[in-house]
């Protein structure tokens, strides 16, 4: 086990995580808010906003390569640190100066988002990068679970601080919280990572000393067939993810006739049941490590079935719901909030398994190669996200237009997330877990090598 992270190392990872949320939610959330309540801006602008944060990302690639040539991951993790916390502040800036000087606002806000994805793209990959180096094959799913959750600490902390802090509103005191948010997350980051990954990485393999443009590091990640479907399968899973996640408030509110506390409960509901699935993920990955049921690819695998039989359960939320209203007896006989609970869990269960598996198969061709295949990944991952709300929204208003009735509608657009969801799976049982070159010769008979 020499040269792995122990937990201590993995905790420390996790609050740079933390960190890096309490920016994140505070452009997504609050200065969200603020763009269309304060400043009764259209809601479309911030959700551009936030798209162009995700466009950007299409840069992780490179920064994982620069964290691959340099050997650190740390210059990179805290730069982007840097990066985000100098976009974060300057999008409550533009927000503030949105009131005084609409384009101006815009225009600066079009850079601080970029800044914010560009830092997001930087630390996040490099930090998935470092993990997937230096923690060993069967924590790595725990490990993932760990800083997630801290991620989760961060968006809570954050929320219900700055949340405090703002009442009463003024763009004074916005602009004085997101620069406290700003400079606290560096600081935690610089004082996790200090002296955390060392000079190199005791005990384990070094990259090559040859340089290797990004070019040629970007085409053989994607030359390697496992790779190539990993990736597909991280865009398709994360497209469907992202679809359902903005349409569930709005279905619950129009089908089922919940308030908008009762839509944000439910909201809670989901991403309690995703905590419970990440870590019956986690803990059989580190249980039962090598074992059928401590195979992170059976859990990737059959967590996205699993989704989608959740969500052909709201196909069925969405006709009942919707028979129930045109009766006048309400939108209730469905057990939603259970749907919603059981959906999260098989969510969060998968995404932890993808993300291990992610990190395991960062390294199979040696050492060198982890930034720039996380970095692949995680492009895919957040142009699936630019993609999947509007997809989504898009979707469910097409289908209300043409089917004149709110919850066949949604039904409609719930049923295309399922069979996306099997899609997935599809292409997840279609990741070899190892190289074709390592596996027995018997099976060369058996099946084709991809």
């Amino acid at each position: 086990m020499s040269g792995f992270m122990g937990w201590p190392g993995v905790i420390r990872l996790g609050l740079v995580q933390s960190a890096l949320g309490a920016i994140v939610v505070l452009t997504t959330s609050t200065l969200n808010r603020v763009m269309v309540v304060e400043m009764a801006l259209p809601a479309l602008l911030p959700g551009l906003l936030l798209g162009w944060h995700y466009v950007v990302q299409v840069a992780r690639p490179r920064m994982g390569h620069g964290a691959d040539q340099g050997r650190r991951c740390t210059p990179w993790i805290l730069g982007g640190m840097v990066t985000l916390a100098a976009g974060g502040w300057l999008a409550a800036l533009a927000t503030v100066l949105m009131g005084l000087h609409l384009a101006g606002g815009i225009a600066l806000a079009v850079l601080a988002y970029g800044l914010i994805g560009l830092g997001v793209a930087a630390s996040g990959t490099s930090l998935l990068t470092l993990l997937a180096k230096r923690v060993a094959p069967e924590r790595r799913a725990a490990a993932a679970t760990t800083v997630w959750m801290l991620m989760i600490v961060g968006f809570v902390v954050t929320a219900g601080v700055s949340g405090r802090l703002l009442d009463p509103f003024s763009p004074h005191r916005l602009l004085m919280v997101a620069g406290g948010v700003a400079l606290s997350a560096v600081g935690v980051a610089a004082l996790a990572l200090y002296r955390l990954e060392g000079r190199g990485a005791a005990g384990m393999p070094m990259a090559p000393s040859v340089p290797v443009p990004f070019g040629q590091a970007l085409r053989d990640a994607w030359a390697d067939p496992r790779a190539r479907r990993f990736t597909i399968f991280v865009f398709v899973s994360m497209l469907t993810y992202s679809m359902q996640d903005l349409i569930l408030e709005p279905f619950a509110g129009l089908v089922f006739g919940l308030t908008p506390g009762a839509t944000t409960q439910l909201s809670g509901t989901q991403h309690g049941g995703a905590l419970l699935g990440m870590l019956l993920a986690a803990g059989a990955g580190s249980r039962w490590a090598g074992g059928r049921w401590g195979s992170l690819r059976t859990w990737t695998v059959w967590g996205c079935v699993a989704s989608g039989l959740a969500l052909a359960g709201l196909v069925g939320a969405g006709l009942v719901g919707s028979g129930r209203v045109a009766s006048g007896i309400g939108g209730q006989g469905w057990p939603l909030a259970a749907n919603v609970w059981v959906l999260g869990m098989c969510t969060g269960a998968f995404s932890i398994a993808a993300i291990g598996s992610m990190m395991g198969l960062a390294g199979a061709h040696g050492p060198g190669q982890e930034g720039v295949r996380m970095g692949l990944w995680g492009a895919a991952q957040a142009q699936a996200f630019a993609l999947g709300g509007l997809v989504g929204t898009a979707a469910s208003d097409l289908a209300r237009w043409l089917l004149h009735s709110t919850g066949p509608a949604y039904a409609l657009v719930f049923l295309a997330n399922a069979l996306l969801f099997l899609v997935a799976a599809w292409l997840a049982a279609h990741v070899e877990a190892r190289p074709a070159s390592a596996r027995p010769v018997f099976i060369g008979h058996l099946r084709r090598a991809p």
